[in-house]
């Protein structure tokens, strides 16, 4: 079963790196976006295609979200966010469970998917590559839900600073994530600690699981997404009091949500209003830190710190990128799956 995991992850990001993009003669602009895109408008993000033909009305919606945690937990919390965007749409809406980044982004640009949150730092990959439309973020009627990168430790460990990380093994998340990876390269220099120099980086593949790895002792410190590291206290999966905040970031946005650049401009009006007519549950807005609302947001206005983060880092929104990330999952899976193999 894990070796199929594996092949799926190849299999899924060869489909993007191996597409010939037709390209249309009469686009005048398509920026950095890949060229099966265009972008005349200037925002940043795939224009819907000039030929209505090319419009796609599904009977079925296809939703999905970022594969950062365990998938089944947030599948039971968009259940009624669900049900309003079928009402509006008058479709059908079936939640599409994806394991790893480069799998959701090869879904949307094949047009498997439809509707879809991605998380802060693959967004770029779903913009550029997968004709991605960011539109929300969880919120309030104020402003858009954020969040920080924060670095942790045991409270009972001896690392008391920054600097203390010297030496060290931490664990970094996944090599797309913002506040898992590139925020800490892009930042830590600043405070006198670059990774992979003066600390060993050992990617754990999600936020939970570097934080239950710290906790465990299995790292010394890790950074990870302040939101992530709140919703498992508040879930009684962690105990704040054990752990030590060494640092905290500057405020980002928190997982984007959107849809997919080709759909029918009627079927996106509906999106639209589906997204911001509805308002969190109780639970669902404890689930989500306090959030109670899908918050108005653009690519290009509230992304670019995301994207100067990336290129900091010499990380760009590319195929290539891309590939990268997906050979690393795949690694990352065969390797679990060799050590569950040894288990049994």
């Amino acid at each position: 079963m894990q070796s199929k995991f594996v092949t799926t992850l190849l299999l899924s990001a060869s489909l993007i790196f191996s597409a010939s993009a037709a390209v249309a003669d009469d686009c005048t602009n398509r920026g950095v976006l890949d060229d099966k895109f265009c972008d005349e408008n200037n925002d940043m993000v795939a224009d819907s295609p000039k030929d209505s033909s090319d419009w796609r009305d599904p009977n079925t919606l296809v939703f999905t979200y970022t594969p950062v945690e365990d998938p089944a937990v947030y599948k039971d919390a968009f259940f009624e966010f669900q049900q309003h965007l079928s009402a509006v749409t008058g479709k059908k809406v079936v939640y599409y469970t994806v394991h790893s980044n480069a799998a959701e982004v090869e879904a949307i640009r094949s047009g498997r998917l439809h509707i879809a949150g991605f998380s802060t730092g693959p967004t770029g990959y779903a913009v550029n590559l997968g004709g991605y439309v960011p539109i929300a973020v969880k919120g309030t009627a104020d402003s858009f839900q954020g969040y920080n990168l924060i670095a942790i430790t045991r409270a009972d460990s001896d690392i008391q600073s920054m600097a203390d990380l010297k030496g060290k093994m931490v664990a970094h998340t996944s090599a797309s994530s913002n506040s898992g990876n590139l925020a800490p390269r892009a930042l830590f220099p600043a405070l006198g600690l670059t990774p992979d120099v003066d600390y060993t980086v050992k990617y754990s593949g999600k936020h939970d699981q570097s934080i239950m790895g710290v906790l465990a002792g299995d790292y010394d410190a890790a950074p990870v997404a302040s939101d992530v590291f709140a919703r498992m206290a508040s879930a009684g999966r962690i105990n704040a009091d054990d752990f030590r905040i060494l640092y905290t970031s500057p405020r980002f946005p928190t997982s984007a949500f959107g849809y997919a650049h080709d759909l029918h401009p009627d079927l996106v009006a509906k999106i639209n209003e589906a997204f911001f007519s509805f308002r969190f549950s109780a639970k669902m807005s404890e689930t989500f830190g306090g959030a109670d609302r899908f918050y108005p947001v653009t690519f290009k206005d509230d992304w670019k710190v995301i994207r100067d983060i990336a290129h900091a880092t010499g990380t760009a929104y590319t195929k290539k990128g891309l590939k990268q990330l997906a050979e690393k999952d795949a690694a990352k899976a065969a390797k679990k799956a060799a050590a569950a193999a040894q288990a049994n």
